[in-house]
């Protein structure tokens, strides 16, 4: 099978996919506007056009038609139903994939009248729409109404770079002399790397209040760059706490496990979140996490199995969660054992590529049926 793949080659997750399926036998092809930033395999043939912006996303019509002739692909897999669902509705190629990723569903249709209509016209021409998640599946089933059934096709975690078995020391944690709470995401506001600060200075009060001889051990560690570290790096300055917060900082995502490997409880308290492939990549380093209650969150953990979920913006039970996991560090090593055996069942990443590839020979397969 050829698949033309119509994504930005900036994202990892584009390349994991296109990689993915070149080494599952696939014929890959990859189209973008946007700059490749991570390694790709160099089977895949890859083409990155001068058209930028959001203008960009009509202006290289032209461009990609003509690369079609040239492979002659046997399906199109667009990825984000804003920008390159309209290039792929505008080329008119079919079959064609259609994949959601997260803020072209939930933000991008309320911007106006005309964004909502743009996304709901895109998802109309594909043959098949395709969610990471169930939940952005039930957003967008909310936009309009589909002939098919939206196929989930969740993102999945590399086993071999993830994989980890953690030894832990006498007190339960992976230090002696340190307890490190963490997080390894973009500094953005719909992250809520601000409620983890809070809810950590928060947690600290209480354990002055209930294990005072824990309070010297314990570290805030934030890793990622972005827009909203100033105003972070201030909130800790406010709160007394920026002696106990290491900002490490952007990082290659190859570098990820090994952050994640110093981490004993990885939070991610998001004000909105499509899917969550680091809480994936997080039990899979057997690193037990706390979530908020938001998106794809909460399907990806089992309460009080593989980690604690906790409602939005509740600061107050983010501190209880990691307060409860600290003072009983035993649930520390059973969260993050089950959280391992959780992720692979289910979410390792030959198994997500086997279901992208079902989809795509299911949407040939109806296609061919429908001209016959």
């Amino acid at each position: 099978m050829k698949v033309l793949l119509l994504a930005g080659a900036n994202s990892i997750h584009t390349i994991k996919w296109a990689n993915g399926l070149q080494n599952a036998g696939l014929q890959v092809c990859l189209i973008s506007q946007h700059p490749l930033m991570h390694e790709l395999d160099k089977r895949v043939k890859y083409f990155e056009l001068p058209f930028k912006g959001s203008l960009g996303y009509f202006t290289m019509v032209s461009a990609v038609k003509k690369i079609i002739k040239q492979i002659e692909p046997d399906i199109i897999n667009a990825h984000y139903a804003s920008g390159y669902g309209t290039t792929a509705r505008l080329v008119g190629f079919h079959p064609y994939v259609l994949s959601v990723w997260g803020s072209d569903i939930f933000l991008f249709p309320k911007k106006s009248f005309i964004h909502k209509w743009l996304v709901k016209k895109n998802l109309s021409s594909a043959d098949t729409v395709a969610s990471t998640s169930q939940c952005m599946a039930e957003e967008t089933y909310k936009l309009i109404s589909l002939k098919n059934d939206i196929a989930i096709t969740p993102f999945g975690v590399d086993e071999n770079s993830f994989l980890s078995n953690r030894q832990y020391k006498k007190l339960g944690f992976l230090n002696k002399h340190k307890i490190v709470i963490g997080t390894v995401k973009s500094l953005k506001p719909v992250y809520g790397i601000d409620l983890l600060i809070k809810s950590f200075a928060l947690l600290l009060t209480k354990l002055k209040n209930t294990h005072p001889h824990l309070v010297d051990f314990l570290t805030l560690r934030i890793v990622g760059g972005g827009e909203e570290l100033e105003n972070l790096k201030a909130l800790a300055d406010q709160l007394n706490i920026s002696n106990l917060i290491k900002f490490v900082g952007q990082i290659n995502h190859r570098d990820v496990p090994n952050e994640l490997a110093k981490l004993d409880i990885y939070v991610a308290l998001s004000r909105s979140e499509s899917f969550g492939v680091a809480i994936l990549e997080a039990g899979l380093n057997q690193c037990p996490v706390v979530v908020s209650n938001v998106g794809g969150l909460p399907e990806l953990v089992i309460d009080h199995q593989t980690g604690i979920i906790v409602e939005s913006e509740n600061i107050e039970q983010a501190a209880d969660a990691m307060h409860e996991l600290i003072t009983q560090p035993e649930l520390i090593a059973e969260y993050g054992k089950n959280a391992q055996h959780h992720v692979l069942e289910n979410y390792i990443w030959q198994s997500s590529i086997a279901k992208m590839i079902n989809v795509l020979e299911s949407t040939i397969n109806d296609f061919k049926k429908d001209k016959a």
